[in-house]
């Protein structure tokens, strides 16, 4: 049975702002419904005019943009509780894919009322500018880690990011978090050839600062590590949930 809005566990999770009882009906009646998939599931295609919108309830995935010579960017990672497709949404059209890396079950709206949707409610159009805003702060994060973090920095500083993000979604126990991404994923986010980033999480593993194996990330101290990403740890905002 579909989730009722009201019932939504993501509610429930620290990474998110709380929402009123009346927002909470509203987007009971914006929601279509669900949608499982499967691992390596696409579910939004580069260049495609979806008719749907979707928020990830549960499982984790991957956006990603390839290249004409079939070079390929990966963008970011999808969480529960990330909007997926907002760009078709306003461009009309997905300038990136986006793949289910776990079993996935999302939260789906019809496109079609989208624009309805900003107009008679814009409180919640609002948390829709938010969560772009967001985005397009963590990119310049990115960009800047790209351009400027050496490799074991970039690392260091993603594989932080991810367990941060993580720990506001109650994924973290005793340091460790479920982590369905391969190392090719994280080489091909930060501009970094597979061999190199092999090499780079052997080095930090062998500081003690974190491992990761087996499908599971394990991060001894956030502090040291933030310390050797060039950031600080612990300043994520709370998110709108829609």
């Amino acid at each position: 049975m579909p989730t009722q809005c009201r019932y939504c566990p993501l509610q429930r999770k620290e990474a998110f702002l709380p929402m009123t009882k009346e927002e909470l009906m509203f987007m009971e009646k914006f929601k279509s419904g669900e949608l499982t998939v499967e691992p390596g599931t696409p579910i939004l295609l580069e260049g495609s005019n979806a008719p749907q919108l979707y928020t990830a309830l549960s499982g984790m995935g991957i956006r990603d943009k390839t290249l004409e010579n079939g070079k390929r960017q990966v963008i970011n990672f999808v969480f529960p509780g990330d909007f997926i497709g907002l760009q078709a949404g306003v461009m009309g059209e997905m300038g990136h894919s986006v793949e289910a890396r776990t079993h996935m079950r999302l939260c789906v709206f019809n496109r079609s009322e989208f624009y309805s949707f900003f107009k008679s409610h814009p409180e919640r159009a609002f948390d829709i500018t938010w969560l772009a805003a967001i985005e397009e702060h963590f990119m310049g994060e990115v960009l800047a880690t790209i351009g400027q973090r050496t490799a074991s920095q970039a690392i260091a500083w993603a594989l932080l990011k991810i367990f941060e993000r993580g720990q506001s979604l109650g994924m973290v126990t005793h340091n460790q978090m479920p982590l369905p991404y391969t190392q090719r994923d994280l080489a091909d986010a930060l501009g970094l050839s597979l061999v190199h980033t092999n090499k780079k999480i052997a080095a930090l593993r062998e500081r003690q600062l974190l491992s990761w194996a087996d499908g599971v990330l394990q991060i001894n101290s956030v502090e040291a590590l933030a310390k050797e990403a060039l950031t600080t740890p612990g300043q994520r905002q709370k998110r709108p949930l829609m």
